[in-house]
């Protein structure tokens, strides 16, 4: 790898790299040999078919479950060796809404807010900035089992960026919602 880019800079390292990735399930081999290079700064969708084994690349990215073969490092850290590096670098979003239906909007941020450790003023900040960046303020203090499909993924998501993570993951954030929320959807990320 070249020490500098010709200006004098360090390249920066991949957001997400990976060899030889494998995972099997018994005798069903689900990922067999993937490679990945995700420069930092960008958009990256991985696409196929269901089964084809994305949301078990995005577990295994985000240390939910173990490979069985390859490595990979996300945000500079081997997914296998410094799994809470990795943990602190990244949001996840999973294809099923995460937030809890008994509490409000705004209760859902908060617990994240202190789950990342964040102060009670910049928990508030933050919580306040997202509220009104997905366009829940009005809906902030109602129970979240009050919400639409739409409502809860906006909630969904903005958890996952309460933290501030480098490096997010969302898999299949759009399942479920009718066509003018997926497009508002697709429009926010």
């Amino acid at each position: 790898m070249p020490t500098s880019t010709g200006d004098g800079r360090r390249p920066s390292s991949p957001a997400i790299s990976a060899v030889g990735l494998r995972k099997a399930y018994g005798d069903k081999t689900v990922l067999d040999g993937i490679d990945l290079c995700i420069p930092e700064g960008t958009v990256f969708a991985l696409l196929g078919p269901n089964g084809a084994g994305k949301t078990t690349i995005v577990k295994i990215l985000s240390t939910l479950i173990g490979a069985d073969g390859g490595q990979a490092e996300v945000a500079g850290h081997n997914i296998a060796t410094e799994p809470d590096g990795v943990r602190a670098a990244i949001g996840v979003t999973g294809q099923f809404s995460a937030v809890d239906g008994l509490i409000t909007g705004e209760e859902n941020m908060r617990l994240m807010a202190d789950l990342n450790h964040l102060s009670k003023r910049k928990g508030k900040q933050v919580v306040a900035e997202l509220l009104e960046r997905f366009d829940l303020v009005e809906a902030a203090g109602k129970p979240v089992q009050s919400y639409s499909g739409g409502m809860k993924r906006r909630l969904d998501i903005a958890t996952t960026l309460v933290g501030g993570p480098r490096i997010i993951f969302l898999d299949e954030p759009t399942t479920g919602l009718d066509p003018r929320s997926r497009h508002n959807m697709w429009q926010i990320i």
